[in-house]
This record gives C-alpha cells, structure tokens and sequence, in this order.
C-alpha cells in the first residue's frame, strides 16, 4: 500500500516538471550507485536561508569514488552572518567566483541523476535543494532518501533498550571508528558521512 501511494506522489511530481531536459530525475536507476551529500547554508531556516556550497561524493558497491567529488559554491543575495561563518568558514570573499543558483543547482542534480541520496539529517539539505528546484522546474527532489543517523538508530537501538541513542554526528563518527576529516566543509562532510554509511551498511570503511 505504501508502495501504491509512493508512486502516486512521484507521478504528480513528474507532472509538474517545467522542463523536459530534467525528465531523467524520474527515471529509474541503474548506475548501481549513490550519492552523498551535504550544503552549507545561510542559516538553518528552510523557508528563507540560503545555499552557499553543495558538496557530494559517489559510492558504489563498498568504495567511495573521491574522482568523482562535487562541489559548487553559490550566490547568495544576502549578507552572511559572523555566527554562520564561524560554522561553515565560507567568507563573502570565498563566494566570488560564485555560480548562480540556477548553474549550481543545475550541475547538482546533473551530477546526480536518479541515483539515491544519502546523507546525515538529510531533510534538512533537501529541503533547501527542494526550495530551488520547486521555483525553477516545479519538482522537489524524486530521488529516494537514505538517512545515515536512522541505520544507525536501528542497529544501535538494541544494544541500548532505554533508546537514549546519541545521534550526534561527532558520535556516530567516533561510535563507527571513522576519522575527523577536521575541517567543515560540505566535501568533507559528504566524504565522512559516506564513510559511515558503508561502515553501517557493508562493515567496510574505505
């Protein structure tokens, strides 16, 4: 039944879709792959916050493709906060070779095709995905949604009944033995979530 009403609302996002050069978001995936991602933002208000970097990496079968990362840095039409600096380091400087957010997201999702997302609390980067891609071809995003912080939920959950579950990502990083890469960034982030979904998914780490 769920499948039934899943394909319903990917229908009636289909038909939404303004431009056909964008169809191939729908298709069905075969590349064997996923794509893990993450954005660096404004703020963390979907409604009005806006993208500053997308950075995503490949997975397939157990290894991450780091030939084939992805980073765009975007325009932003407004001024970036001291506080928002000191989380993401990106500086107005730091934008000024900056695409538009049409060439930005455009080159997103070209990257990833109908492949499946990965990410941690990954609503959050797709809905500020969602936001610019409803205006510019009326969709959200169709792809299907793997959230690292739930598999790791369900594989931790029964070695701790009470489920007092730390999900922070420092703990899930240290709790799966993955390296801190460090530095904040949304490759970097993309690269170490990628890390510890293969550790929670094959066992591998690579």
């Amino acid at each position: 039944m769920f499948g039934f009403f899943s394909k319903l609302k990917t229908n009636a996002n289909r038909k939404r879709l303004k431009d056909e050069k964008f169809a191939f978001l729908f298709d069905a995936d075969t590349s064997g792959e996923v794509v893990v991602f993450d954005t660096e933002t404004t703020g963390l208000d979907v409604s009005k916050d806006e993208i500053l970097s997308i950075g995503a990496v490949k997975i397939k079968e157990n290894k991450i493709l780091t030939s084939q990362t992805f980073e765009v840095f975007l325009q932003n039409s407004k001024e970036i906060s001291s506080a928002s600096i000191k989380i993401h380091g990106i500086r107005p400087v730091d934008l000024k070779n900056a695409k538009t957010t049409k060439e930005g997201i455009e080159e997103f999702l070209h990257f990833v095709g109908a492949r499946p997302l990965v990410g941690y609390y990954l609503e959050f980067d797709v809905g500020m995905i969602n936001r610019y891609t409803k205006e510019m071809l009326g969709i959200t995003l169709p792809n299907q949604m793997i959230e690292v912080s739930e598999i790791y939920f369900d594989k931790t959950i029964s070695l701790i009944p009470q489920g007092n579950i730390d999900l922070r990502f420092d703990t899930i990083l240290k709790n799966c033995a993955v390296p801190n890469m460090g530095v904040h960034n949304a490759v970097n982030d993309a690269i170490m979530t990628a890390m510890i979904y293969l550790k929670l998914t094959k066992g591998i780490n690579k």
